[in-house]
Protein backbone atom coordinates (compact mmCIF):
# COMPACT_ATOMS: atom_id res chain seq x y z
CA UNK A 1 0.00 0.00 0.00
CA UNK A 2 1.31 3.29 -0.75
CA UNK A 3 2.51 5.63 2.01
CA UNK A 4 -0.37 8.57 2.69
CA UNK A 5 0.67 11.75 2.44
CA UNK A 6 1.11 13.36 5.95
CA UNK A 7 -0.66 17.15 6.52
CA UNK A 8 -0.38 19.59 8.98
CA UNK A 9 -3.33 22.47 9.18
CA UNK A 10 -1.88 25.63 10.39
CA UNK A 11 -4.60 28.11 10.25
CA UNK A 12 -6.38 30.57 13.73
CA UNK A 13 -9.66 30.18 12.44
CA UNK A 14 -10.66 26.99 13.40
CA UNK A 15 -13.66 26.63 10.61
CA UNK A 16 -10.73 27.39 7.84
CA UNK A 17 -9.10 24.09 9.35
CA UNK A 18 -12.57 22.02 9.56
CA UNK A 19 -13.01 22.96 5.84
CA UNK A 20 -9.42 22.29 4.43
CA UNK A 21 -9.54 18.44 7.02
CA UNK A 22 -13.43 17.94 5.52
CA UNK A 23 -11.79 18.31 1.53
CA UNK A 24 -8.39 15.92 2.51
CA UNK A 25 -9.64 13.37 4.60
CA UNK A 26 -12.68 12.46 2.04
CA UNK A 27 -8.89 11.40 0.11
CA UNK A 28 -7.61 7.75 0.20
CA UNK A 29 -3.84 9.13 0.11
CA UNK A 30 -3.79 12.57 2.34
CA UNK A 31 -4.05 12.11 5.69
CA UNK A 32 -4.04 15.30 8.71
CA UNK A 33 -1.83 14.08 11.26
CA UNK A 34 -1.98 17.62 13.28
CA UNK A 35 -3.26 21.61 13.38
CA UNK A 36 -1.97 24.75 14.83
CA UNK A 37 -3.64 27.87 15.31
CA UNK A 38 -0.78 29.77 15.31
CA UNK A 39 3.09 29.47 13.51
CA UNK A 40 4.69 28.68 16.74
CA UNK A 41 2.64 25.62 16.74
CA UNK A 42 3.22 24.52 13.14
CA UNK A 43 7.07 24.68 13.88
CA UNK A 44 6.54 22.64 17.11
CA UNK A 45 4.15 20.00 14.91
CA UNK A 46 6.67 19.85 12.09
CA UNK A 47 9.28 18.83 14.01
CA UNK A 48 7.21 16.96 16.45
CA UNK A 49 5.12 14.52 13.53
CA UNK A 50 7.55 15.62 10.61
CA UNK A 51 4.74 15.53 8.02
CA UNK A 52 5.38 15.62 4.00
CA UNK A 53 3.01 19.22 4.02
CA UNK A 54 2.68 21.73 6.36
CA UNK A 55 -0.54 23.88 4.68
CA UNK A 56 0.33 27.20 6.24
CA UNK A 57 -1.74 30.31 6.77
CA UNK A 58 0.54 33.63 6.47
CA UNK A 59 -1.58 35.67 9.10
CA UNK A 60 -1.57 34.28 12.45
CA UNK A 61 -1.17 35.35 16.06
CA UNK A 62 2.32 34.62 18.02
CA UNK A 63 4.43 34.49 14.89
CA UNK A 64 3.20 34.54 11.31
CA UNK A 65 3.01 31.93 8.34
CA UNK A 66 6.42 33.29 6.97
CA UNK A 67 8.63 33.19 9.61
CA UNK A 68 7.02 29.98 10.77
CA UNK A 69 8.14 28.71 7.12
CA UNK A 70 11.88 30.13 7.48
CA UNK A 71 11.97 28.19 10.39
CA UNK A 72 11.05 24.87 9.44
CA UNK A 73 12.73 25.21 6.14
CA UNK A 74 16.31 26.17 8.36
CA UNK A 75 15.62 22.85 10.27
CA UNK A 76 18.10 20.56 9.11
CA UNK A 77 16.00 17.67 10.53
CA UNK A 78 12.81 19.02 8.72
CA UNK A 79 14.65 18.84 5.02
CA UNK A 80 11.62 16.56 3.48
CA UNK A 81 8.74 18.62 4.66
CA UNK A 82 7.24 21.30 2.78
CA UNK A 83 5.74 23.82 3.09
CA UNK A 84 2.36 25.40 1.11
CA UNK A 85 1.11 28.95 1.61
CA UNK A 86 -2.05 29.74 1.89
CA UNK A 87 -3.08 33.20 0.84
CA UNK A 88 -5.25 35.85 -0.30
CA UNK A 89 -5.27 38.39 -3.14
CA UNK A 90 -5.20 40.96 0.10
CA UNK A 91 -1.84 39.85 0.91
CA UNK A 92 0.21 39.17 -1.84
CA UNK A 93 2.84 40.90 -0.65
CA UNK A 94 3.80 38.32 1.71
CA UNK A 95 3.68 35.72 -1.30
CA UNK A 96 7.55 36.73 -2.13
CA UNK A 97 9.07 36.32 1.07
CA UNK A 98 7.34 33.12 2.05
CA UNK A 99 8.69 31.59 -1.50
CA UNK A 100 12.27 33.33 -0.81
CA UNK A 101 12.31 31.53 2.72
CA UNK A 102 11.52 28.28 1.00
CA UNK A 103 7.66 27.39 0.42
CA UNK A 104 7.22 25.18 -1.83
CA UNK A 105 4.27 27.33 -3.42
CA UNK A 106 0.93 28.94 -2.72
CA UNK A 107 -2.51 28.23 -2.73
CA UNK A 108 -5.36 31.06 -2.49
CA UNK A 109 -7.50 30.17 0.09
CA UNK A 110 -10.86 30.12 -2.25
CA UNK A 111 -8.93 27.90 -4.67
CA UNK A 112 -11.31 24.83 -5.93
CA UNK A 113 -11.26 21.93 -3.78
CA UNK A 114 -9.94 19.49 -6.71
CA UNK A 115 -6.75 22.15 -7.06
CA UNK A 116 -5.78 22.28 -3.26
CA UNK A 117 -5.52 18.12 -3.81
CA UNK A 118 -3.64 18.69 -6.88
CA UNK A 119 -1.46 21.21 -4.99
CA UNK A 120 -0.48 18.83 -1.96
CA UNK A 121 0.14 16.03 -4.13
CA UNK A 122 2.41 18.00 -6.53
CA UNK A 123 4.50 19.60 -3.65
CA UNK A 124 4.70 16.02 -1.51
CA UNK A 125 6.32 14.80 -4.65
CA UNK A 126 9.20 17.46 -4.49
CA UNK A 127 7.79 19.17 -6.67
CA UNK A 128 6.69 23.06 -6.27
CA UNK A 129 3.35 24.33 -7.58
CA UNK A 130 4.24 27.05 -9.48
CA UNK A 131 2.41 26.27 -12.49
CA UNK A 132 -0.86 27.88 -12.07
CA UNK A 133 -1.45 31.41 -14.14
CA UNK A 134 -2.25 33.08 -10.93
CA UNK A 135 0.93 31.57 -9.54
CA UNK A 136 3.62 33.07 -12.58
CA UNK A 137 2.04 36.16 -12.14
CA UNK A 138 2.63 36.74 -8.62
CA UNK A 139 5.98 35.07 -8.51
CA UNK A 140 7.02 37.83 -11.59
CA UNK A 141 5.11 40.55 -10.27
CA UNK A 142 6.84 40.58 -6.81
CA UNK A 143 10.13 38.99 -7.79
CA UNK A 144 10.77 41.80 -10.52
CA UNK A 145 10.16 44.31 -7.87
CA UNK A 146 12.16 42.71 -5.13
CA UNK A 147 15.71 44.12 -5.54
CA UNK A 148 18.11 44.99 -8.98
CA UNK A 149 19.26 41.74 -10.30
CA UNK A 150 22.22 39.80 -8.51
CA UNK A 151 23.67 37.80 -11.21
CA UNK A 152 25.25 34.49 -8.83
CA UNK A 153 28.86 33.25 -10.10
CA UNK A 154 26.89 30.16 -9.52
CA UNK A 155 24.90 30.26 -12.74
CA UNK A 156 28.67 30.15 -13.92
CA UNK A 157 28.11 25.77 -13.73
CA UNK A 158 25.33 25.84 -15.61
CA UNK A 159 25.47 24.68 -19.66
CA UNK A 160 23.70 26.50 -21.58
CA UNK A 161 21.30 23.98 -22.36
CA UNK A 162 20.65 24.24 -18.96
CA UNK A 163 20.52 27.97 -18.61
CA UNK A 164 17.32 27.88 -20.97
CA UNK A 165 15.85 24.93 -19.45
CA UNK A 166 16.57 27.16 -15.40
CA UNK A 167 14.49 30.32 -17.77
CA UNK A 168 11.82 28.23 -18.10
CA UNK A 169 11.10 26.72 -15.00
CA UNK A 170 11.23 30.75 -13.71
CA UNK A 171 8.79 31.57 -15.81
CA UNK A 172 6.54 28.78 -14.65
CA UNK A 173 6.50 26.46 -17.20
CA UNK A 174 6.17 22.43 -16.08
CA UNK A 175 8.54 19.66 -17.33
CA UNK A 176 5.89 18.85 -19.60
CA UNK A 177 5.69 22.42 -20.91
CA UNK A 178 9.68 22.81 -21.18
CA UNK A 179 9.46 19.60 -22.90
CA UNK A 180 7.41 20.61 -25.59
CA UNK A 181 8.76 24.25 -25.86
CA UNK A 182 12.77 22.65 -26.65
CA UNK A 183 11.44 19.29 -28.17
CA UNK A 184 12.58 16.82 -25.59
CA UNK A 185 11.33 14.40 -23.70
CA UNK A 186 9.74 14.93 -20.24
CA UNK A 187 11.88 12.41 -19.28
CA UNK A 188 15.52 14.46 -20.45
CA UNK A 189 13.47 18.00 -19.47
CA UNK A 190 13.01 16.44 -15.78
CA UNK A 191 16.70 15.21 -15.70
CA UNK A 192 17.58 19.05 -16.75
CA UNK A 193 15.96 20.49 -13.99
CA UNK A 194 17.39 17.89 -11.25
CA UNK A 195 21.24 18.62 -12.01
CA UNK A 196 20.38 22.24 -12.13
CA UNK A 197 18.97 22.18 -8.83
CA UNK A 198 21.89 19.94 -7.25
CA UNK A 199 24.39 22.10 -9.22
CA UNK A 200 22.66 25.34 -7.23
CA UNK A 201 22.17 23.44 -4.57
CA UNK A 202 18.67 24.81 -4.48
CA UNK A 203 15.60 22.73 -2.15
CA UNK A 204 12.87 22.61 -5.36
CA UNK A 205 11.44 24.27 -8.20
CA UNK A 206 10.15 27.31 -6.47
CA UNK A 207 13.94 28.24 -5.23
CA UNK A 208 14.81 27.87 -8.62
CA UNK A 209 12.22 30.60 -9.74
CA UNK A 210 13.48 33.15 -7.47
CA UNK A 211 17.03 32.40 -8.46
CA UNK A 212 16.33 32.91 -12.27
CA UNK A 213 14.47 36.61 -11.13
CA UNK A 214 16.72 37.37 -8.43
CA UNK A 215 20.01 37.00 -11.05
CA UNK A 216 18.17 38.76 -14.03
CA UNK A 217 18.07 35.94 -16.14
CA UNK A 218 14.38 37.01 -16.61
CA UNK A 219 12.68 39.29 -16.06
CA UNK A 220 8.72 39.60 -15.59
CA UNK A 221 7.11 38.92 -18.41
CA UNK A 222 10.05 37.44 -20.05
CA UNK A 223 8.18 34.22 -21.68
CA UNK A 224 5.28 36.52 -23.08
Amino acid sequence: MTARIRVVLADDQKLVRAGFRSILEDEDDIEVVGEAATGAEAVTLARELRPDIVLMDIRMPEEDGLAATERIVADERLAQVRVVILTTFDVDDYVYGALRAGASGFLVKDTEPMELLHGIRVCARGDALIAPTVTRRLIAEFAGRARQPDPSPRLNALTEREREVMGLVGAGLTNDEIARRLVLSPATAKTHVSRIMTKLDVRDRAQLVILAYESGMITPGWLS
